[in-house]
């Protein structure tokens, strides 16, 4: 994934011109790419602060609101997680790293039926999302849903052979990633 990162960086460094360093000349791109560096390399006070100048240059910048809310979310600051999130959502109702995290995020603060419908619109998004089946049948699981459990898991064993029904005390799969384009 950091690859990923790294890759689309590069690309947006290469389409935005000069200004990685922050000046007045550095553009959208050039200041989203320089909060993915910062992002990458573990600075989040730095990634914070581009994602921000981003947003000041291109206040619909969706990939901004994603990033900021998942360096929020890792940092337990699962509010404004959401905020951003649904930021990110506004732009992109159908970003589905958006949903996957906000879904995440509602589970994390008790709400799952609103996860469970964030769950419904990741796999509307992409079915083939094996990692959001994985999740909605924990969910059905943990609401006594036995067989919608069941048939989730099933379909995310298919799309991912690694992925097998869960013991009664696994977790939902981790968050998404930074992403700069999707």
């Amino acid at each position: 994934m950091l690859a990923c990162i790294f890759a689309c960086g590069l690309a947006l460094a290469a389409c935005g011109g000069p200004g990685s360093a922050g000046g007045g000349n550095e553009t959208a791109a050039d200041a989203l790419n320089r909060g993915l560096q910062a992002h990458s390399a573990g600075k989040l006070d730095e990634a914070v602060a581009a994602y921000f100048t981003t947003l000041t240059k291109d206040p619909k910048n969706q990939y901004a609101y994603y990033n900021l809310g998942e360096i929020a979310q890792r940092q337990n600051r699962l509010v404004a997680a959401e905020a951003f999130y649904r930021l990110a959502l506004e732009q992109d109702p159908k970003m589905e790293s958006a949903l996957f995290n906000l879904a995440i995020v509602r589970t994390n603060v008790g709400v799952a039926a609103d996860a469970l419908g964030l769950y419904k619109q990741v796999i509307a998004v992409n079915p083939n999302n094996a990692a959001a089946h994985f999740n909605l049948g924990l969910l059905y699981r943990q609401l006594g849903q036995t067989a919608e459990a069941q048939t989730e898991f099933a379909t995310a064993q298919r799309l991912d052979p690694k992925l097998v029904a869960p013991s009664p005390s696994a977790s939902p799969k981790p968050q998404a990633s930074p992403t700069p384009t999707r």
